[in-house]
């Protein structure tokens, strides 16, 4: 019965999110919904409202941060970032790209989304990063990678809320961990698309087509957003005793009453509209996974996946996760986290947990790269101006092969690792 329950629920989800082409949290309620009367539970709405605010602090956390970063894209201060980043580090070129992509990567460090990462810093950098000569399949390759990294990256990763949701697992003590799997491989991309080309650069020739730096008109005040996050974030990490547990959401909320007056004019309606039209199919989704692992839970599928995933080799689980996860990944690298992950996580619970879920989170992360929906590299071909998205795919390939070998070492010395780390 179990089988056929699983069955239901992802063949309704591929189905109406493929062929259908409806909205992936849609789709993930609809598949509930269906895999629930299968089971013989009827029409459980308990368990679906229940499951439907099961991410709500990650929802909040989204909305709040999309906000946050409309405020300080509008406000001026990451133009500025990047023009200060140009002129004062093109002629050291590995600092230089070491610092592109950290900056490409706050977006997405900050919300979990890498679409966030592509559609604002990665949007305002790349003109001046193909002016410099790397080649804009290249450009655009970096962006979509570093992209992906962010996402993943400390301090919100929300594949590893969901998988840690499921298992009712904190997210407390990833910090070093999610850096551990993401800084070295956002590094290694980035030169490896970038390196050979930034040299003997004439800054002269391309000054006036940086992006516009406000801190003459604002000075150090047009940092104090960011500034201020930052300490707010780290504070209660470090000090606990010193800081207010504020909560990321109203540290964000803070930010945003900041940046309003910290730059350039803004109009916060105009802001919060644009944000909340990014962020809402994220939201949906996952509200759609909350109902989704509730009614697994509810019907014995979520058991069923775990047990028959102890049944495999190791060997036949590593290559499992490998190769299932970005696959699923292509229709929500999130999806891939709840209805995968979790199992998988559970089916390794011999090994260190925040380890084994940071690197769950690292592959499934790569199902952004993959196609229909390639997210990740479709809004990297729009930003760099390039027709065929596929183009940017197919050198991102050996890159994302790399990442899902260093994730799958990661889970292998998991417990040498959380002794390290």
């Amino acid at each position: 019965m179990e089988l056929l329950t699983l069955t239901v629920l992802v063949g309704t989800f591929v189905v109406t999110a493929l062929y259908f082409k409806l909205p992936i949290g849609v789709s993930l309620a609809i598949s509930s919904v269906l895999g629930a009367l299968v089971a013989g539970a009827g029409f459980p709405v308990r368990h679906l409202v229940e499951g439907s605010f099961a991410y709500f602090d990650p929802i909040l956390i989204i909305a709040t941060a999309m906000i946050f970063m409309e405020v300080i894209k509008e406000s001026g201060l990451l133009g500025t970032i990047s023009r200060l980043l140009i002129e004062k580090f093109y002629n050291l070129p590995l600092l230089f790209l070491i610092l592109v992509t950290l900056f490409i990567m706050f977006p997405g460090m900050i919300t979990g989304l890498s679409s966030a990462s592509v559609l604002t810093t990665g949007a305002i950098v790349s003109p001046a990063l193909i002016m410099l000569g790397i080649p804009r399949v290249k450009v655009g390759a970096l962006i979509a990678m570093a992209a992906i990294y962010g996402m993943i990256a400390p301090p919100i990763n929300v594949p590893v809320m969901i998988i840690g949701g499921g298992v009712d697992m904190p997210y407390i003590g990833f910090e070093l961990p999610l850096l551990f799997a993401t800084i070295p491989l956002a590094f290694f991309s980035s030169i490896y698309f970038g390196y050979k080309y930034l040299k003997n650069i004439d800054i002269e020739k391309i000054r006036d087509k940086l992006p516009e730096s406000h801190y003459e008109q604002y000075g150090i005040r047009l940092y104090i957003p960011l500034f201020l996050i930052i300490i707010l974030m780290l504070g209660i990490r470090i000090f606990p005793n010193y800081f207010p547990a504020l909560g990321t959401p109203l540290i964000f909320v803070i930010g945003i009453i900041t940046g309003m007056f910290s730059g350039k004019k803004i109009n916060i309606i105009r802001m919060t509209k644009n944000a909340m039209k990014d962020a809402l199919p994220v939201m949906g989704i996952l509200v759609g996974i909350g109902m989704f692992i509730q009614i697994m839970t509810l019907v014995g599928v979520r058991g069923f996946l775990v047990v028959n995933c102890l049944k495999l080799p190791s060997v036949l689980l590593y290559i499992g996760i490998a190769v299932s996860m970005p696959i699923f990944g292509a229709i929500s690298a999130y999806g891939s986290s709840s209805v995968l992950g979790i199992p998988f996580l559970l089916a390794l619970l011999g090994s260190d947990e925040i380890i084994v879920g940071a690197a769950l989170s690292l592959i499934a992360s790569l199902g952004d790269l993959m196609p229909p929906t390639a997210l990740a590299g479709i809004f990297a071909a729009q930003v760099v101006k390039i027709k065929n998205y596929f183009s940017i795919l197919k050198i991102c390939l050996f890159i994302a092969l790399i990442t899902a070998i260093y994730g799958i070492l990661m889970i292998i010395f998991a417990n040498p690792l959380g002794k390290i780390l």
